[in-house]
């Protein structure tokens, strides 16, 4: 089977993969999106560090870098997994609130995104899992302020997906209220040929809330293509 890389989603590290990426059945490669200040500089950063030819998965913000890379290396990208992610820009009131954030800290107090705004993208059975929602925090507060400052302002429109040529897998969560099933269905039939399957019993953050479903939905996927 062919590597896998995995990019994780916004103000997450690689740490998003830990109960993921042993069952997959595959070598992983677990990138972030970085170096670069706007989504082709970071898939072309992406594509510098990864196999010749590979596997590509990305988790929300990490879809919109993966359909990049795929658009600019299409040669290389032997099948796209995009999971919790959506064809759409960011809402003006979503962006705005991103900017705010940016607005309100800096490099010295800056310790992670809030636990609102965490809780508010899981399962409406774990808002209040206090551990889950520390262990959140900490990936953002890892990548510090300037990567917060960076992520906010990326622009996510203008990236290919009626030209994507490769395999392709969308998976959505059920009770996702921040990329939501019809954003996922959208993705799919804008996308030649993708497939489209829904992960019960989880919020937007599926490679936390149900890895065990979100690695068998890709394998089956990768052993039915035989890659």
């Amino acid at each position: 089977m062919l590597p896998l890389v995995l990019l994780p989603g916004y103000m997450l590290d690689e740490t998003l993969w830990d109960a993921v990426a042993g069952q997959l059945g595959a070598p992983t490669y677990r990138l972030p999106l970085a170096p670069g200040d706007d989504i082709d500089a970071i898939a072309h950063g992406i594509a510098n560090a990864a196999p010749e030819r590979f596997v590509l998965a990305g988790f929300s913000l990490g879809g919109y870098v993966a359909r990049k890379v795929a658009e600019l290396y299409p040669q290389r990208v032997a099948a796209l997994i995009l999971i919790a992610t959506s064809l759409r820009d960011d809402t003006e009131e979503r962006a705005t609130a991103r900017r705010k954030v940016v607005q309100l800290m800096n490099a010295d107090s800056f310790r992670g995104l809030s636990t609102h705004s965490i809780a508010s993208s899981l399962h409406p059975g774990r808002r209040g899992d206090k551990e889950l929602l520390a262990r959140i925090r900490a990936m953002g507060e890892r990548l510090g302020y300037q990567a917060l400052v960076t992520q906010s302002n990326l622009r996510r429109d203008g990236i290919a997906a009626a030209t994507l040529s490769c395999p392709t897998l969308v998976i959505a969560a059920a009770e996702d209220e921040l990329r939501s099933a019809e954003e996922s269905r959208e993705l799919a039939a804008a996308i030649p040929n993708a497939t489209l399957k829904v992960i019960e019993d989880s919020g937007h953050l599926i490679p936390i809330e149900q890895p065990d479903a979100l690695a068998a939905t890709v394998r089956a996927w990768l052993g039915a293509l035989h890659i």
